[in-house]
């Protein structure tokens, strides 16, 4: 009984430091896999102690087999064919050519920097010519780039594995027989991707078939069924030709996206689960089985190595595989810092040490060293990077620009022309021919349809745009087209015009609905006042002296009904302001503020309402700021008033 129960408090310990390493990672904001890696290896052999891997033998081999299979389809799963419709020839080249940079690159440095023999140096290389979907899905979350880079990356990721993988075992052949004809490895290589193409689509669509037409099933069920499809088609796959299961599970999880089963959403979020899970035992359990000594005995040489890897070979790798894909410099250069390598280089390096070593041929333990240094170096240097780099390049979600609104009114169309003025795309949807035929006489691309219609949506050009709208005169409509928005295009702000009450009852906060401008906003009241002439267009820009006074004054004319804030322009770039936005100094406002005034002269002159123009009001610029002296005062006045609360009561 000793050895079981060595083992099974192997595995609680290793999903208690998975877990823990990935809510860590979730407090701090920073990619999982830094905290796994850490707690792996502090936890194993060369650390505390506690963790031993090689308890579980050839069990350890096979757990990797089939969670790499679950994280490759959960991958394909999730894959959003849409935008890989822009980038699918970088995608192509990437995974091809790419490829092939790769290992040439990665094989020349690894000789002659790292001084290892050219066949372990090339092995090295294929080992590395993945990236880790594992890591860049989760640090794409965080680091929110734009949608062409995202899907750019995210899909390199999931399709380059089960090449890298078949790539790699290609090359350990050669090693162990000693064949280099290079038209049977080509052949291998062509039988293998063709025998997982085969099985994975089939497979997919089978799925996808039974998903459909089990309506007796229940959700849990279903989920269960396909689990076990997926595990089956790999080992099918694997039964058929060798290294061909990770292709199989890749193109079942992409064709089973396609076929649009129902309540696919729950399916993703289990399987999703299923995969955070995979990701931290295995991780942690790879660091653990890893050799602390191994890693120094590497020197300065192997250190080089992993360096030219992500500064000389990553980047001629991204610039000739985008070399016409429409992508700025800026784009580039972010694909070329980020490619942090994952679970499949990890897992398949630790595998080859074990044959290496087995076989008699020394290099099996440096292999994986440096593959552990590769991964660690990735991680740490490009995971916590990312996100500062992206700032730097300009190419966040958040400084995607245009807008795409729904609902022809006076003033969606007063914020189409501030949008459309700023040089930025506009689009606004509507049903009514009457109000879209105003927007077009105004010199504003309209559609005449319903938003619901995810083709006028695309043909809009919501997925590159910044910011969905939704300001019909409906509210409850407006959180269903907003609710609608956020799910399938996942623009980086979605708003809408709501009632207030439902706002915390309803899933609208789960998808980050914002309400717009304010939440008791009367949209039926400033279409008036704007088609009767009786407001006015202003800016103002909050300053740091005086900020809360500033701002009081502010929400004081929105509470009053005097002023609605429409737009906020920051760090260079407009959005429409939302109900629960932060205000900060340096922010420059733009409203509306209702003044009856203009009516009462256009009616007494008898002109016509002349076109709103930005203007700075003084209604709106003389804040009531008390002299610092008085500032004082009342902040003195507040700590004591604070100081009176927390006063302990006198006994009597």
């Amino acid at each position: 009984m000793e050895i079981p129960f060595n083992i099974t408090l192997l595995m609680v310990m290793t999903v208690t430091c998975g877990i823990s390493a990935q809510v860590l990672a979730a407090y701090l904001k920073v990619p999982a896999i830094v905290f796994l890696l850490l707690f792996g290896i502090l936890a194993g052999p060369d650390g505390l102690g506690v963790l031993h891997p090689n308890l579980l033998g050839s069990g350890l081999e096979v757990m990797v087999s089939l969670c790499v299979a679950l994280i490759l389809f959960e991958g394909g799963l999730n894959l959003e064919l849409r935008d890989l419709g822009k980038v699918s020839g970088s995608i192509r080249n990437l995974v091809t050519v790419g490829t092939l940079i790769t290992l040439i690159g990665g094989g020349m440095a690894a000789h002659w920097l790292g001084e290892f023999p050219w066949p372990i140096a090339f092995l090295y290389a294929s080992l590395v010519v993945v990236t880790g979907p594992t890591v860049i899905g989760p640090l794409l979350k965080q680091v929110s780039v734009d949608k062409q880079v995202a899907a750019l990356l995210e899909a390199e990721g999931v399709l380059i594995d089960p090449v890298g993988a078949i790539l790699a075992v290609l090359v350990l052949n050669i090693i162990l027989n000693g064949n280099p004809d290079l038209l049977v490895l080509f052949r291998d290589l062509i039988v293998r991707l063709f025998v997982g193409a085969v099985v994975g689509v089939a497979g997919g669509w089978l799925l996808g078939f039974i998903l459909k037409r089990s309506q007796f099933l229940s959700e849990d069920l279903k989920n269960l069924v396909v689990l076990a499809g997926l595990w089956g088609f790999f080992g099918l796959a694997e039964e058929i030709r060798s290294e061909s299961g990770l292709m199989a599970t890749v193109l079942s999880g992409i064709v089973l996206k396609a076929a649009a089963i129902p309540e696919e959403r729950l399916l993703r979020r289990f399987k999703g689960q299923l995969t955070v899970l995979a990701i931290s035992v295995l991780f942690v359990l790879l660091a653990a089985d890893l050799s602390l000594a191994s890693v120094v005995a590497l020197g300065w040489g192997s250190l080089f190595t992993v360096l030219a890897l992500m500064w000389v070979v990553r980047p001629i790798n991204v610039w000739l595989c985008t070399w016409n894909s429409g992508l700025n410099w800026r784009q580039k250069l972010f694909i070329c810092w980020v490619a942090p390598r994952g679970i499949v280089s990890a897992s398949i390096a630790s595998l080859f040490a074990i044959l290496l070593t087995q076989r008699g041929i020394n290099g099996g333990d440096s292999i994986k060293a440096l593959v552990f240094l590769t991964i660690i170096m990735t991680v740490f240097v490009q995971g916590l990077t990312a996100g500062r780099m992206a700032q730097l390049l300009g190419i966040t979600s958040k400084s995607v620009t245009g807008a795409a609104i729904v609902g022809s009114n006076p003033l969606s169309r007063l914020i189409a022309r501030l949008f459309q003025e700023r040089g930025e795309s506009v689009a606004i949807i509507d049903t009514n021919p009457e109000a879209c035929a105003q927007a077009e006489r105004e010199g504003l691309r309209v559609f005449l349809s319903s938003a619901l219609d995810h083709s006028v949506l695309e043909e809009a050009g919501l997925e590159s745009m910044g910011t969905f709208l939704a300001m019909t005169n409906n509210g409850e409509v407006n959180l269903v087209l907003a609710q609608r928005a956020a799910e399938e295009f996942a623009p980086p702000r979605v708003l809408a015009i709501f009632p207030k009450d439902p706002q915390a009852n309803t899933p609208a906060n789960q998808n980050k609905i914002n309400q717009a401008f304010v939440s008791d906003l009367s949209l039926k009241d400033w279409n008036e006042y704007l088609s009767d002439g009786e407001v006015k267009l202003g800016e103002t820009e909050l300053k740091s002296e005086g900020l809360q006074f500033q701002i009081a004054h502010l929400q004081a004319l929105v509470q009053a009904g005097e002023l609605a804030p429409l737009l906020l322009e920051r760090q260079g770039y407009l959005q429409v302001v939302s109900a629960t936005q932060i205000w900060q100094a340096g922010d420059r406002i733009i409203y509306l503020l209702y003044d009856p005034t203009p009516k009462l002269l256009k009616r007494l002159s008898g002109s016509s309402q002349s076109r709103l123009t930005l203007e700075k009001h003084q209604v709106v610029e003389e804040v009531p700021i008390p002299p610092p002296v008085l500032e004082e005062v009342l902040e003195e006045t507040e700590i004591a008033k604070e100081a009176e609360v927390l006063q302990p009561p006198v006994p009597r």
